[in-house]
């Protein structure tokens, strides 16, 4: 009998030390928190960016079908002028396709990049109150060829994008398909700001694995 209750006892005793290691265990293990994003798409439809539009095109909806649909998708068009063509979930594929086949399909004969980036930025604050990180992905030629009050003044564009981080500390920006000279001048100007993490430039030959690093700069 008592070697029946030492047995029991011992049984008991193992048992519980392997329930504590096991909660031991999961107690350290950290999930990752989900963090919705609101990404913002500056599109070139001028002129110059006539050719590569298709691609780049295709490009966005790849894209948009690798992120979480809680993701908010805002599309800005510029060429002449910017504005707005889209902005729903990045599960909405249909409603993307249509707006990007509807509102480029006319090129401008100028761009429009400075104001571009200040509705993408201005987008990018409102969306940040409401609980999204942020991202802004330009496809184009980066031609700064427009009216001078819609053009990107890259000297004071740093420091603004600099200042903007107080507010949007995970700010990522991707820059594709410019040529290697324009996108070199990016990187130049925007890397001490944002760091090697939250800057992705690739040319048109070099986008097969942007996606995975854009993922990663928004925190997945």
């Amino acid at each position: 009998m008592n070697k029946r209750l030492i047995t029991v006892g011992l049984a008991i005793l193992a048992a519980a030390v392997v329930i504590k290691t096991i909660f031991v265990l999961f107690s350290n293990i950290k999930v990752d928190e989900f963090h919705k994003s609101a990404i913002t798409f500056v599109v070139d439809s001028s002129k110059y960016n006539k050719s590569g539009l298709p691609k780049q095109i295709q490009y966005i909806r790849s894209l948009c079908a690798a992120l979480d649909p809680e993701d908010s998708i805002k599309i800005i068009k510029t060429d002449n002028t910017s504005y707005l063509i889209f902005e729903g979930s990045a599960g909405d594929a249909s409603g993307i396709s249509s707006s990007l086949k509807k509102y480029t399909a006319n090129s401008g004969d100028k761009t429009s990049y400075g104001e571009a980036f200040k509705k993408a930025v201005d987008y990018s604050l409102v969306m940040k109150k409401n609980g999204y990180n942020t991202a802004i992905v330009v496809l184009g030629s980066l031609e700064n060829d427009g009216e001078p009050s819609k053009r990107l003044n890259w000297d004071t564009f740093p420091q603004n994008i600099k200042r903007t981080q107080k507010y949007l500390p995970e700010l990522a920006m991707m820059f594709l398909f410019a040529e290697p000279e324009k996108l070199d001048y990016v990187k130049t100007k925007l890397n001490p700001v944002l760091g090697e993490d939250k800057l992705i430039i690739a040319n048109e030959v070099n986008t097969d694995k942007t996606a995975t690093r854009f993922i990663k700069a928004i925190g997945r």
